[in-house]
């Protein structure tokens, strides 16, 4: 089963980077997390994010494009980033969202993927 760990971060975190990944003090936890993640062959893919603010957001409305600067939603936490991992249920996924360096500053949302159409 896969799962999508997704990481949100408040605005200041994503104040705080001077560079996307360089710039982020905890560089060495993720690098170690995501060696872990491939070691136990469950990753599937994942990346972090740029800025919120360099997001551009679409909408089709009465059948005509909107174009919306920004994130797509007034929020709190902002999406930093994502995981999709392959494990067998959502406990181990729960475990290894636990494992994140995001659930130390921020916060993962666990969320079940579905299959191809």
């Amino acid at each position: 089963m896969k799962y999508m760990l997704l990481a949100t971060e408040k605005q200041e975190d994503f104040d705080r980077r001077t560079h996307p990944v360089e710039g982020r003090a905890h560089v060495g936890a993720w690098k170690a997390y995501t060696e872990a993640l491939q070691k136990a062959g469950i990753l599937v893919s994942g990346a972090g994010l740029q800025p919120p603010q360099t997001a551009t957001t679409v909408r089709v409305r009465d059948g005509k494009r909107q174009i919306q600067d920004g994130p797509f939603a007034e929020t709190k936490e902002l999406l930093g980033g994502f995981l999709i991992i392959d494990v067998p249920n959502l406990d181990d996924a729960l475990e290894w969202a636990a494992r994140s360096p995001a659930a130390a500053y921020a916060s993962v949302e666990v969320r079940p993927v579905l299959p191809p159409i």
